[in-house]
């Protein structure tokens, strides 16, 4: 059948997007020595490119200059552009630094976060349950600060700037692609700029490194749209019920990587930090698909003629 087969394609292709998301903490240690600012700025510059050719095979350049004419939505996809570098920098120094279990919590609170922006932003109410979550993961965060000794600030930075950079997308809904190529555009001339200086104070790594690492840094743009593109197909086919548990996939594969695989401790405190979280988590989400149910029920009831 047309439908369940779309919906098929599109969990598919939301378990790849985050997938490909969850072994980023494998992917960006090979592209050391290069530092964490050469490495966004890289990832910036030829995810440009790439997605510049994609646009160009698919004929999509009318998207993006339907968005560059609009002032309101070009002001917003900028300060999108800044926070998404921002969470890039962030994840790419937690990652490099050996705090990818740390980088991994920022993603399991990440959507209690935008919980809560759209309290303060939109003026959303919660539901019971869901401030009941809150409450539980702030109970999580005190635990953890206890146990690193300082707040989880890699986690917390991860959590706030891809929060408010979801904000930022919320409010001008665009496709994918285009919506990548403006933001990186915003970011291409800051991003040259730091390459001409590390270059300049020979602290650059492309081309001096080799011509695998040089490869490997170009990759970035590919790395980067790849997931993005696959997320917007699942985003398209299947409910966001369905999306708000996939993307635990995401933070699930980055603790495993952080713990079995980069050998990062794991002490009791820590832990249990991590099982609050993830209680914050199962509340959340039996409350949201509980309401998801409860909407569709009440839609379909008033889809049905009343003479029915």
């Amino acid at each position: 059948m047309p439908g369940v087969d779309e919906r098929r394609l599109g969990v598919l292709s939301g378990l790849a997007a985050y997938s490909l998301w969850g072994l980023f903490p494998l992917y960006f240690p090979l592209l050391e020595p290069a530092g964490g600012l050469e490495i966004v700025a890289h990832r910036v510059l030829w995810s440009l490119l790439f997605v510049g050719l994609l646009l160009t095979v698919v004929r999509r350049w009318g998207h993006v200059r339907a968005l560059v004419t609009d002032r309101r939505r070009l002001l917003v996809l900028t300060g999108a552009a800044v926070l998404i570098a921002a969470n890039w920098l962030v994840f790419v120094y937690g990652v490099n630094s050996g705090h990818v279990v740390e980088t991994s919590l920022g993603y399991f609170i990440n959507p209690l976060v935008s919980v809560l922006l759209g309290v303060v932003v939109f003026s959303e109410r919660l539901r019971p349950l869901q401030w009941l979550a809150v409450g539980i993961a702030a109970v999580a965060v005190a635990i953890l600060t206890i146990d690193y000794g300082r707040p989880p600030w890699i986690a917390l930075a991860l959590a706030a700037s891809f929060g408010l950079y979801g904000l930022m997308k919320k409010v001008v809904r665009v496709e994918a692609a285009p919506g990548l190529f403006v933001e990186t555009a915003m970011m291409a001339i800051p991003a040259a700029v730091v390459l001409a200086v590390l270059s300049r104070g020979g602290d650059a790594t492309f081309g001096s490194a080799g011509t695998g690492h040089a490869l490997l840094l170009a990759t970035s743009g590919i790395a980067t749209a790849i997931p993005l593109l696959l997320f917007a197909a699942a985003a398209r086919r299947i409910p966001l019920s369905t999306v708000g548990l996939l993307q635990y996939v995401t933070p699930l594969m980055q603790l495993a990587i952080g713990v079995f695989v980069r050998g990062e401790p794991m002490p009791p405190v820590r832990l249990a930090g991590f099982v609050v979280v993830w209680i914050a988590l199962a509340v959340f989400t039996a409350d949201s698909l509980r309401h998801a149910r409860v909407a569709s029920r009440r839609a379909t009831a008033e889809a049905v003629p009343a003479g029915l």
